[in-house]
């Protein structure tokens, strides 16, 4: 079926990395090669996973404390390229850009460091802004990306590998686009509310 698409690069880059083991390994079992940045990277790699470094496509190191690693025209370039748009694919070999099959991300704990009593300058560093550009880019090209927005998705992901393989139907990437704009929505609600509640 023409909507069916192979997975074969993942961009994982995530806060927390419980229940991404199962993942990751029936992954790596599907031939899938594994790009992320910092301490994903570090956690991939001690589970015995070649992991490619992000910098190293960028050629740019994570800057500013962390707050640019992967916003990059070769991440998002690799993301948001459609796969059978002549220029498109011009374009990706022209600059070297990778195609990115899957992305899965999870978004700073916003809420729970407004929940801590945390100043408001840790509030504000717990404002993603890579990883929620990922979620939306990879969400609107669903028509050839399978976006994961967090590990509530996890379990779901799991279940497609398990019965297909490394491979999603054009429902099931549509399905997984709405849950990221449903997180991306229910994150910015968070951010507005509190900047809402201490502009008073």
């Amino acid at each position: 079926m023409a909507d069916i698409k192979k997975i074969k690069t993942a961009l994982v880059s995530v806060f927390h990395k419980d229940g991404l083991e199962e993942i990751l390994s029936k992954l790596n079992s599907e031939g899938v090669r594994f790009l992320s940045t910092g301490g994903t990277q570090t956690f991939i790699e001690s589970l015995g996973y070649e992991c490619q470094k992000v910098e190293d496509v960028t050629t740019y190191p994570s800057i500013l404390g962390g707050r640019v690693k992967t916003l990059h025209p070769k991440i998002f370039g690799g993301i948001l390229a459609r796969r059978e748009n002549e220029g498109d694919v011009r374009q990706m070999e022209q600059y070297e850009i990778p195609e990115i099959d899957l992305v899965i991300v999870d978004l700073y704990p916003f809420e729970e460091t407004v929940a801590s009593n945390a100043s408001a300058q840790d509030i504000i560093e717990k404002i993603d802004i890579g990883g929620i550009s990922l979620i939306r880019g990879a969400a609107k090209n669903f028509n050839d990306v399978v976006i994961v927005p967090g590990k509530q998705q996890y379990g779901y992901l799991l279940n497609l590998l398990n019965a297909n393989g490394a491979q999603t139907t054009l429902a099931e990437r549509r399905y997984l686009a709405e849950c990221a704009f449903a997180t991306s929505s229910k994150y910015d609600t968070e951010i507005h509310k509190w900047f809402a509640e201490t502009n008073k």
